[in-house]
């Protein structure tokens, strides 16, 4: 991108504003050669201290006593014939439900055990409590001369929302660094909903669909029952669990990026607000219309409430995908000032297709190694744009947060430096050539040397570009909090 040319607020205008005057770069060097041995760099580890050990110890046991407790009730009221066929049924949906929640999450994919975890809480935790309570609550009603209707109402709503996003809640509040907004919270508090949806199908697939129709007709009408209870409550409404989660995760997200306190509270608790009167509203709908007998109810709620919300929450999502997705094109050009990344880098992170472009271009002139090189650098990049806009945010504001925060920018950027020597010059049909914040300074095939000025648009799918020597012991000063300074960083020095 040449400094004096300007193409609009996009990419091209972060690439523009590049500081002048850089010094010249050293001699080029040849590519150089993956480590020996072919061992790929390892991302920084976090170190677990024994209360964090029986922490995470205690969530675990929790999540099996109420595994098994599940277990016991559904196949005490069941019996084991109906407890099989319901979980089968039950289990069909999930494979889907959670690949669209993992469709949401590429650009930056969570741990898994982390979403093992919230999937696992909803299943098993937020249903046992669930069923406590609102057995508890019907018998209550029933005591009192209430309709037991009221506890999907009035009781339902809150338990369960409240307790699915207490899952989430736990990493947010203990593993916050791992969240890198809405996205995230969507896709936490979605497999929450998944894993409740799954254990309470079971209860109607099993239940109310083949062990009541079996009981009463024989086991072909309790199968005819289960498909009936199938087509309803799990093709055509199975997204009433994710969706009304969602919006607590969208209230999670927001919490997790901004540095204001109140925000961090107001923000969860009005997004679980919004889950329970949209749980409450649901149910409330087929109660009307079983005590008026007006099926034109369950339409107009279906299709003036329901649907528009459903399909509005898609089109965020996705909205939100690429938003999110682009968030190294809006961060990483620091970097790119600062000598330490090529304009064709970052561009090749802005999008799934350039990214699987960068892959398979990677395996070409690397092999394996150079894949699973180009898969962990992507992922490092992409951490290092989080952290980047958590440091422009102001999310540290302990003293000790800060230095931890520069600590790990600084594994980071040594990750990507290793892990772009898998890569990085080893293409025969492209130029060697060093960045040094400005201008590109190649090599030819011919022996000579020139700079020339960054292209207009640094669409290139591929990073083609040597990296420069490898990293100094004191490199420049690796972030600064809050707005980017008036004055850039200047490239690195060898």
């Amino acid at each position: 991108m040449r400094p004096d040319q300007w193409t609009g607020d996009d990419y091209a205008d972060r690439m523009a504003d590049t500081p002048p005057g850089s010094p010249a770069p050293p001699p080029l060097a040849p590519a150089l050669p993956p480590p020996s041995g072919g061992a790929l760099p390892r991302m920084p580890l976090r170190r677990l201290g024994w209360r964090r050990i029986l922490a995470l110890a205690g969530v675990v046991l929790l999540i099996a006593a109420c595994a098994v407790y599940m277990l016991f009730v559904l196949g005490s009221n069941l019996g084991l014939e109906a407890l099989l066929i319901g979980l089968v049924a039950a289990i069909l949906p999930v494979p889907v439900l959670v690949a669209c929640f993992l469709w949401l999450d590429r650009y930056e994919p969570e741990p898994l055990k982390y979403l093992i975890f919230c999937f696992a809480w909803g299943a098993f935790v937020s249903t046992a409590a669930s069923l406590t309570v609102n057995e508890t609550a019907a018998g209550l009603f029933k005591d009192w001369g209430l309709p037991q209707a009221l506890t999907g109402v009035l009781v339902a709503p809150f338990i369960e929302e409240l307790t699915k996003a207490l899952g989430p809640i736990l990493l947010l509040v203990f593993r916050r660094r791992e969240w890198s907004g809405i996205t995230d919270g969507l896709v936490y508090c979605g497999l929450s909903a998944v894993g409740f949806a799954m254990v309470e199908n079971i209860l109607y697939l099993g239940g109310y669909g083949y062990a009541t129709g079996a009981d009463q007709w024989g086991p072909a009408t309790g199968f005819r029952q289960v498909f009936a209870i199938f087509i309803t409550r799990i093709l055509l409404f199975g997204f009433a669990h994710p969706l009304f989660t969602s919006m607590t995760g969208v209230g999670l997200g927001i919490a997790a990026r901004t540095a204001d306190r109140r925000v961090r509270f107001l923000a969860p608790a009005a997004g679980l607000l919004l889950a329970m009167m949209l749980h409450g509203t649901w149910n409330l709908i087929p109660t009307l219309v079983q005590a008026t007998g007006e099926l034109v109810i369950f339409m107009y709620g279906m299709v003036a409430l329901m649907v528009p919300i459903f399909f509005g929450m898609v089109g965020f999502a996705v909205w939100l995908r690429a938003w999110e997705g682009r968030l190294t094109e809006r961060t990483l050009p620091d970097y790119v000032r600062a000598g330490w990344l090529s304009p064709p880098e970052v561009a090749a992170l802005g999008s799934l297709g350039r990214r699987h472009a960068a892959r398979l271009w990677a395996r070409r002139v690397g092999g394996d190694a150079g894949l699973r090189a180009m898969r962990g650098y992507q992922f490092a990049a992409t951490r290092l744009a989080l952290l980047r806009d958590g440091m422009r945010r102001g999310l540290d504001r302990k003293a000790a947060d800060r230095e931890r925060t520069v600590r790990e920018e600084r594994e980071l950027l040594e990750a990507i430096a290793a892990y772009r020597a898998f890569f990085v010059g080893r293409d025969p049909q492209a130029p060697v050539g060093v960045w040094d914040g400005q201008r590109y300074h190649l090599r030819f095939p011919d022996g000579s040397q020139r700079a020339v000025d960054a292209p207009d648009s640094p669409v290139v799918p591929i990073p083609v570009v040597l990296a420069p020597p490898p990293l100094p012991a004191a490199h420049p000063p690796p972030g600064w909090y809050g707005p980017p300074p008036a004055v850039p960083w200047g490239p690195r020095q060898p």
